[in-house]
């Protein structure tokens, strides 16, 4: 990690060094599986090369574009530029670019494969919700993101779910189109391709556990470095409170529309009370604000 004045935390760094081990076994998993199934070696290579260099060089550009955000200058929003150069001096950082998500679902996230080409974005809905010290707090915790390089991670874990799907897709495609052929080994060929289905189903479900595990390690670790940065847990803890509770005003649409970015949000994108936030990204509301209260009193002594 690039050196900053923002707090670092080895206990993540170990996490995202475990998760990405794991994640270079399952994608060895994948290719394995996919050769087997009778896919020629090279295309394999395309096809899973082809969608890491797109996860990592492009992951900006499709979060902004998932979530109809846009670049913004300080210009055109003056009070959100004076806030991230401040945290950014605070913080002894190279300013990331920043910008503006036209949806009302109030929330904020940081993506880019490094430091070097890291966006921090705030949706119009947090903006207008929040207050400036609020704000302030919510994008030092974006911040913190970006110095600790966990977006990058939590971008290629996803690619390996994206990767384990393709490779049910194929081994279904298969079984329908081959069904009827019983001889010279058709019978072998179905079982090999619905073993192929069952583990690549196996495969995105444990990607997926990594994933949620990671997210809700790094969303800890970036209300931790955010508070301490500001200097202000309560405010932070001001500002996660005053979003969850908004959150169950958003019209469960738009929530539907801002789940798939869950993993990246400041807070879920989920309607209170919902089976889905059982599987949640983000560590419980109850388990943030503890970590920021007894933060608070660290720092009053």
């Amino acid at each position: 990690m690039a050196k900053t004045k923002i707090e670092t935390d080895r206990g993540l760094d170990a996490r995202m060094f475990m998760t990405g081990l794991a994640l270079v076994l399952l994608y060895a998993i994948i290719v394995t599986v996919m050769v087997r199934l009778g896919v020629s070696t090279v295309l394999v290579i395309v096809i899973a090369g082809a969608l890491l260099f797109s996860q990592y060089y492009f992951s900006d550009k499709i979060a902004m574009f998932s979530m109809r955000a846009h670049e913004v200058t300080p210009q055109e929003e003056p009070k959100l530029h004076e806030i991230v150069d401040r945290l950014c001096l605070l913080a002894d950082m190279k300013k990331p670019r920043v910008g503006v998500a036209e949806i009302d679902v109030p929330n904020a996230f940081a993506t880019g494969r490094s430091p070097s080409h890291a966006v921090i974005c705030a949706t119009r809905g947090i903006m207008s919700r929040l207050s400036d010290e609020e704000l302030e707090a919510v994008l030092a915790h974006e911040l913190s993101h970006v110095a600790h390089r966990d977006v990058a991670v939590m971008t290629i874990a996803s690619g390996v779910g994206m990767l384990a799907g393709l490779v049910g897709r194929m081994a279904m495609w298969g079984a329908m189109f081959s069904g009827g052929d019983r001889n010279q080994g058709g019978d072998q060929t179905a079982l090999l391709e619905l073993a192929t289905w069952v583990i690549s189903i196996v495969i995105y479900i444990i990607a997926y556990l990594l994933t949620m595990s990671l997210s809700r390690a790094r969303e800890l670790s970036a209300d931790r470095s955010g508070a301490i940065l500001i200097g202000k847990p309560s405010v932070l803890a001001s500002a996660l409170v005053h979003i969850t509770g908004d959150m169950g005003k958003i019209p469960r649409t738009d929530l539907r529309h801002a789940e798939a970015m869950n993993a990246f949000f400041f807070a879920p994108a989920l309607a209170s009370g919902t089976a889905a936030s059982l599987f949640s990204t983000h560590p419980s509301l109850e388990k943030r604000l503890d970590q920021l209260n007894k933060l608070e009193r660290e720092l009053n002594g």
